[in-house]
């Protein structure tokens, strides 16, 4: 019952302080998530290929053209512009085999809401293919 407790609290705290990391559960596995900065951060228990790939789609999906993308084996990087002109910025790097941290900038401060737009729409595509 008293670890309960500490769980309960420490969680109450955590969501109700700005730039905690929160984690968020879908189909069966779990990214951490944390706004700071300006950058929208998670770790993703998927490769950067497919992190990859479910970023390209989102964006798609969202109508936020594309300007460059790089990728090699261990990192990836998606520059696009969304409707109103603000740069939107995606960085996955490699953890392990099958991790990595991906992280979502909008313009020069961030913006926490379209980011986390972003992000779901990524989430989706990644529990389409897992």
């Amino acid at each position: 019952m008293r670890n309960l407790l500490l769980f309960l609290l420490v969680s109450s705290i955590s969501l109700s302080c700005s730039g905690c990391a929160v984690a968020l559960v879908g189909a069966g596995a779990a990214s951490t998530v944390a706004y700071v900065k300006g950058d929208f951060e998670s770790v993703e228990p998927f490769s950067v290929d497919e992190v990859f790939m479910a970023c390209k789609s989102a964006l798609s999906d969202l109508g936020i053209a594309r300007i460059s993308d790089k990728k090699d084996a261990l990192s990836a990087q998606i520059t696009a512009r969304d409707a109103s002109d603000k740069k939107v910025s995606m960085r996955i790097k490699y953890l392990t085999d099958t991790s990595s941290k991906l992280s979502i900038r909008i313009s020069v401060f961030g913006d926490e809401s379209k980011s986390r737009t972003i992000y779901l729409r990524i989430r989706e595509h990644l529990n389409k293919e897992s």
